[in-house]
């Protein structure tokens, strides 16, 4: 539908697409008032942690199922795929989610992050492994909730600080 304004059709502006649509209100944003990095909004880089996320999630549990399966304990077999996990996460982190150059501040933050997440994961995994009945959904259960916790605490601290620090 259009329609033509006062100032006559040989004005280019004068044909005008009017919108029988309703007005759709803009999305809710959250009142976070933050520095940005380069290229990367709030939302560019949720998106991005979850791909990486996914990816090494996908490292992590199948190499804790197999090391399981070939017979290691719980606790071994869960640290043995956490490190291969969370290595393979920082690395594709550091370079597309956060865009971050290398760092030995950096690195050491993320060690001790790491740490602190690892004690998170392997613990709430180990206690609700031998919690949960001997059922055919304990490991699985058990992993997503641990790597759920150890995930979120992982992105807000590696948003807030270590990719901040120079």
């Amino acid at each position: 539908m259009f329609r033509t304004d006062s100032w006559g059709p040989s004005c280019p502006a004068s044909l005008v697409r009017v919108s029988a649509e309703p007005h759709v209100p803009l999305p809710v944003e959250l009142p976070v008032v933050d520095e940005q990095l380069p290229g990367t909004d709030l939302k560019t880089q949720i998106v991005r942690f979850v791909l990486s996320g996914g990816f090494s999630a996908i490292i992590d549990y199948g190499l804790y199922v197999l090391l399981g399966l070939a017979g290691l304990p719980v606790a071994a077999a869960k640290s043995i795929s956490f490190i291969a996990g969370t290595t393979t996460a920082y690395l594709i982190n550091r370079r597309w989610t956060f865009q971050a150059a290398p760092s030995r501040k950096r690195f050491l933050a993320v060690v001790a992050l790491y740490a602190v997440t690892f004690a998170v994961q392997v613990g709430i995994n180990q206690v609700l492994y031998f919690t949960f009945d001997d059922q055919w959904w304990r490991r699985p259960l058990a992993y997503v909730v641990a790597q759920g916790t150890a995930t979120v605490i992982n992105f807000i601290v590696q948003r807030t600080v270590i990719f901040k620090l120079r």
